[in-house]
């Protein structure tokens, strides 16, 4: 993903004076980079996973139709990550897979494993120390709570957030618990995120209001319509924007 290096730094004059909202931010691809990560061991996975017969595009639907089975049954992060690798090489060899087999998948997916470090998105830091001033700052991201609890950390941005939930699923049954949970005001209260599968849809069936913006690596199976005629869903291209609005 590129980034302009000559964008302007977040402004700490907000355009108009507004009263201070909840902003609920997902985590995943809004402020770190993290499928890009995924799609990588994807490409060198497929690149060892020769098929005689079926094309890489084809090879890769049968990864994806794993992954959303998993997802259902065992959720989300490496782990599960490892066993669609996995199950997906068993199908289309038509047997399991060999020790040795197992252990280049685990080598193949070894950077999603290291976790001491997460990349920023260009402009997250900047955005969240301007907007903690102007308003009240909560995560919301899912997955597994090990995983998501060491990315918080290694991020250096869980200061920013007067709470911090990691849910096994984001859906409209998640929104509605998080705002009995923290009071919140759903007409004041924002989703901002990449993901309109997670983030978008669910938070508006809520009744809460969103933001969206998009990120070129979203996972696949986070993908949904977003209706652009929704006047709750604020679309931006840059999590920098955020200071144009809040």
């Amino acid at each position: 993903m590129t980034h302009d290096a000559t964008a302007p730094l977040p402004s700490a004059t907000p355009p108009v004076p507004l009263p201070r909202q909840v902003l609920v931010f997902d985590a995943d691809d809004t402020l770190w980079e993290n499928n890009i990560l995924f799609e990588r061991v994807i490409d060198d996975y497929l690149d060892w996973l020769v098929h005689p017969i079926l094309t890489r595009a084809e090879v890769r639907g049968v990864l994806d139709d794993i992954e959303r089975a998993n997802a259902v049954t065992h959720g989300y992060g490496s782990k599960v990550f490892l066993r669609s690798l996995a199950e997906c090489f068993a199908r289309l060899r038509e047997r399991p897979a060999t020790g040795a087999e197992l252990e280049r998948i685990s080598e193949l997916a070894a950077p999603l494993v290291e976790r001491g470090h997460v990349e920023l998105i260009p402009g997250v830091a900047e955005t969240l120390t301007v907007l903690g001033t102007r308003h009240d700052l909560r995560l919301l991201t899912k997955g597994a709570q090990d995983e998501q609890s060491e990315k918080v950390d290694a991020s250096g941005l869980a200061h920013h957030f007067r709470s911090v939930h990691i849910v096994a699923e984001k859906n409209p049954d998640t929104y509605v618990a998080l705002i009995d949970e923290l009071g919140l005001d759903p007409a004041t209260s924002w989703m901002i995120g990449n993901s309109p599968k997670s983030d978008i849809l669910p938070a508006r069936k809520a009744g809460m209001r969103a933001v969206f913006i998009p990120h070129e690596h979203t996972w696949v199976l986070e993908d949904d319509v977003v209706d652009g005629t929704d006047a709750g869903v604020l679309h931006i291209r840059a999590f920098t924007e955020l200071l144009d609005h809040f």
